[in-house]
């Protein structure tokens, strides 16, 4: 069968770890802005990377800098973004995913109007990409909240956050009305791993930071269904997409004990997809609230907001797997994408230690098919490692086995009957890391002269896995 002919290859960004300009046309604080680069802390130990308390938030509000706050830097996408798009067209790019910040259009969260320069710079951004035929998949929310709505609201724990965030995609839609594809949250189900990042809880501030949560997780929820509702009303024949973080989890033996652990994993995982696909909650996860004391603040009006307004296709991220087991002693940890897990002793993995497991991906594809039976969009995967330049080039062929392997995959699943929209790799062009605030753990076709501190010429210089992957999209996978 092959990939379908309108197959969307491309890649996939975020306005936090790629535009930099913090402080340039009105733009607001956003919790990205408060993310410091910890070069003392182990860069596989994620938790540390991403802990913030009040003092940390406090302390980035009075430095006037970004030395220690490389996101607030980036690539200096916000003036090199023509060049950027002219490279992945080069590439041969269908789409691009990229991510509005929140703190260009409404600098706090809560003002009344739009911050105009902020529309400004996005419409000059779709206008570049539409000039190349490269459609737009937009991120309404890529850990990008503002930082005020975390300090004045207590983030998405508060229904405030519900209403702000609505005005502010419905300004989105009614100003980008040829964008076609969007997607509500990044990885919404990330929340309970790393809270001020996905949901600008400060996890110092909370009484009971478990039910914040998910109560946060349940009002993004409703937003999301919302935004849907608005969008496909404002903007015929537009697609709305979920987001979710694929955390594909096997039992460490075939013991009983490890496969049921590794099966509740699995089940906690598609949760948030259940709800957006489903329109509600799975009643697994109501008893496991029951279970753990957790009472949420759902209405009846909210409920038939999520059951009405389902999303039109699932979109996910996917790097490695883990593996679990009942009695973890003994059983070798190992990061991941915003989780640890167990490490699988059959897989090789990266200098972070990240599992690399193409059939992972093909296994994710035929569950997420089988489970939900709308169309799917990977939109999110990669292979973060050092790279070194010499000479202006860049000799990566551990890139391109990465990636040949996983196109592989996909095709398999492809073949059995999988319904799969498109591709994003993450990272097309290197950018700052998320977890670690890294620009050394680099995931593109793309090289950018920048180090961890921000030194360097910032010059963009194709890698070898740049002309690979533009002829993968030539002959639409036929040729890996």
């Amino acid at each position: 069968m092959g990939f379908r002919k309108d197959f969307l290859w491309g890649g996939a960004i975020a306005a936090n770890q790629v535009e930099g300009a913090w402080n340039i046309d009105g733009k607001g604080l956003s919790v990205a802005d408060v993310a410091t680069y910890k070069p003392d802390v182990d860069v596989k130990d994620y938790k540390k990377n991403v802990a913030v308390t009040t003092k940390d938030i406090e302390e980035a509000i009075q430095a006037g800098n970004d030395k220690y706050y490389p996101k607030r830097r980036g690539i200096d996408g916000y003036h090199h973004y023509q060049e950027d798009i002219r490279l992945f067209a080069e590439m041969g790019f269908k789409v691009l995913r990229f991510s509005i910040a929140w703190t260009r259009i409404f600098p706090n969260g809560d003002e009344k109007e739009p911050n105009q320069a902020g529309i400004a710079f996005y419409r000059q951004v779709i206008n570049e990409l539409k000039k190349y035929h490269i459609e737009p998949l937009v991120t309404l929310s890529h850990y990008e909240m503002p930082l005020a709505m975390a300090t004045k609201y207590s983030g998405w724990a508060s229904k405030q956050a519900i209403d702000e965030f609505v005005k502010f995609a419905k300004v989105c839609f009614e100003s980008f009305p040829d964008v076609k594809y969007w997607l509500t949250f990044n990885e919404i189900d990330s929340v309970t791993r790393h809270p001020f990042t996905s949901a600008g809880i400060i996890p110092d501030q909370s009484k009971n930071l478990l039910q914040d949560e998910y109560q946060a997780l349940h009002n993004q929820f409703v937003a999301s269904a919302m935004v849907t509702k608005i969008a496909h009303e404002l903007i015929p024949g537009s697609q709305i997409g979920c987001m979710l973080t694929k955390l594909t989890t096997y039992p460490a033996t075939s013991k009983p004990d490890d496969v049921l652990v590794a099966l509740n994993k699995n089940l906690l995982n598609y949760f948030p997809a259940d709800v957006q696909v489903k329109g509600a909650y799975p009643s697994l996860v109501l008893d496991y609230f029951a279970k753990n004391h957790i009472k949420l603040d759902i209405t009846d009006e909210e409920k038939a907001i999520l059951r009405e307004n389902t999303v039109d296709f699932i979109s996910f991220s996917y790097y490695m797997s883990m593996i679990a087991a009942g009695d973890e002693n003994g059983l070798e940890m190992t990061a991941g994408n915003t989780v640890v897990g167990g490490k699988n002793p059959y897989l090789e993995t990266t200098p972070w230690g990240w599992s690399i497991d193409p059939l992972g991906l093909q296994i994710s594809l035929l569950e997420l098919y089988d489970r939900y039976q709308k169309p799917l969009f990977i939109v999110e995967n990669g292979m973060g490692t050092n790279d070194k330049l010499e000479n202006g080039k860049v000799h990566d062929e551990y890139r391109i086995n990465y990636f040949r392997e996983h196109f592989k995959a996909m095709r398999q699943a492809v073949d059995a009957g999988v319904d799969l929209m498109g591709y994003t790799s993450w990272g097309p062009i290197d950018l700052v890391s998320a977890s670690t605030s890294q620009m050394s753990k680099r995931y593109g076709f793309i090289y950018v002269d920048l180090d961890d501190e921000g030194n360097g010429t910032g010059k963009r210089y194709k890698k070898d896995s740049f002309d690979w992957y533009k002829h993968v999209i030539a002959t639409n996978g036929e040729e890996l």
